[in-house]
């Protein structure tokens, strides 16, 4: 089992930066596919990016377009998410997700078994 607990959002302006984190808690963080999703007001939740269990593949959204940046610290326990050139159209809350061990990483949400609680990431214009 795993337990995910996100921080590093807030209130920015467009095109500032911010850095998303997400600390998991369990022994197995590093044999896990990660992702980062998230879900504006009135929308389903939606795929960002990927990475998997090694740091390799990493697999992005069209909409981040060079923008976002994931990675991971498998020694640290801990996924990032820097995000750049900020618009106000990436206002949401961002969720962090494992998958299920052995899994792929990908975009569809069903593969993600344990979510973090999110961090809202709210950009003014």
């Amino acid at each position: 089992q795993v337990q995910l607990v996100e921080s590093g959002g807030g209130l920015v302006q467009t095109g500032d930066s911010l850095r998303l984190s997400c600390a998991a808690f369990g022994r197995t963080f590093s044999s896990r596919a990660m992702g980062w999703f998230r879900q504006a007001p009135g929308k389903e939740r939606e795929f960002v990016a990927g990475l998997h269990w090694d740091g390799g593949r990493p697999l992005y959204a069209d909409f981040v377009k060079g923008r976002f940046t994931i990675s991971r610290d498998n020694a640290k326990n801990i996924l990032y998410l820097q995000m750049n050139s900020l618009e106000p159209e990436d206002t949401a809350v961002y969720y962090c997700g494992a998958t299920a061990l052995g899994l792929q990483v990908g975009p569809n949400r069903d593969r993600y078994r344990y979510w973090g609680q999110g961090t809202q990431v709210t950009v003014s214009s």
